[in-house]
């Protein structure tokens, strides 16, 4: 046997030579608190309907619904985002079943907190999309730009019936110039001052909505890169941080989060506030597909993919796989 003095005098792979080593020794943890499921309901079904983009996601009944939480809360999955998708005659110019009492977002609210309580945080996507019938995230003008000032008087109006119908947080997603500030005295204002605000910080124009899409019976016409960010930029989204800080966020997010890591890293070096990030339906879609495949290993893929978004710096992570994670995580 040949000796080469000392060389190699490190050997980092004496740290993985088991699972357990490679556990006792791991930097990022992967937990069950970290995870928040984003969930479909739909007005006008006795039963869920598939989504054929996203295979094993469903836009759910009242009563699926009501399921899907209680699964998430024996899961030991922290939050539940809930999207509203009405009936297609009840769009309008003005998304105005977004702001109804009785529209299906403020119907499904009320029915989980009913169902969990406390038990998990309950969060509302507050965007006028799902609801108009040109699919914009805001009130167009006559030449059909999307009107900022008009659009932030409807996400005021938003918060105001989604916090009476019992949201813990709500999630402006719109990316409309000072919505987080109108929000935040929206709310003040009606005696809702202890729900928080999860700012959609660093929302992208990107490509992996697709699915998104199909998920919410959206009615979009054109795109909407006249207020989503531009995939190729990394110092507006710091600045669209300061001002949502700024304006009173609670909470910031990264979204998608898979392509934009380094925007990710970025946002939670630089912010004493707990930061989300949303694997989105595209990247969901993208997975499930190649396993379907038999090109990657399902379960491997999911695991590398949340720990990456973990390791980027996201304390939280809106997942569709979230309660089947967090099990996954229990069994060990």
């Amino acid at each position: 046997m040949t000796v080469y003095g000392n060389f190699p005098g490190s050997r980092p792979r004496r740290l993985r030579t088991t699972p357990v080593m490679r556990r006792m020794v791991a930097e990022t943890r992967l937990d069950a608190a970290n995870l928040i499921l984003p969930a479909f309901v739909r007005e006008g079904v006795d039963a869920p309907v598939p989504i054929s983009a996203m295979p094993g996601v469903q836009q759910h009944t009242l009563d699926t619904l009501r399921k899907a939480a209680v699964d998430a809360v024996a899961a030991g999955v922290s939050g539940i985002m809930l999207f509203g998708v009405p009936t297609d005659e009840k769009k309008d110019g003005r998304g105005t079943a977004g702001t109804d009492p009785d529209g299906i977002l403020q119907v499904a609210l009320r029915a989980v907190r009913e169902e969990v309580g406390d038990d998990l945080v309950v969060m509302s996507d507050l965007c006028l999309d799902e609801y108009t019938d040109h699919g914009h995230c805001g009130v167009l003008t006559a030449d059909g730009r999307v009107d900022n000032d008009a659009t932030l008087e409807r996400y005021a109006e938003m918060a105001q019936v989604q916090a009476d119908a019992g949201a813990h947080v709500v999630g402006p997603s719109g990316m409309m110039d000072g919505q987080v500030g109108v929000i935040r005295d929206a709310l003040d204002q009606t005696g809702h001052e202890d729900v928080s605000i999860l700012a959609y910080t660093v929302k992208y124009s990107s490509a992996f909505y697709g699915p998104f899409r199909e998920a919410v019976g959206s009615s979009l016409k054109g795109d909407r890169k006249t207020y989503q960010q531009d995939p190729a930029n990394v110092r507006e989204s710091l600045r669209e941080l300061a001002l949502d800080l700024e304006e009173g966020a609670d909470m910031v997010m990264v979204k998608p989060a898979g392509p934009y890591l380094d925007v990710l890293a970025k946002v939670a070096d630089a912010v004493d506030v707990p930061v989300a990030a949303y694997q989105i339906s595209g990247e969901y879609a993208m997975i499930e597909a190649a396993a379907e495949k038999g090109w990657i290993d399902r379960d491997a893929a999911i695991m590398e993919s949340l720990t990456g978004i973990r390791r980027a710096g996201a304390q939280m992570i809106l997942t569709y796989w979230a309660t089947e994670v967090a099990q996954r995580l229990a069994r060990g």
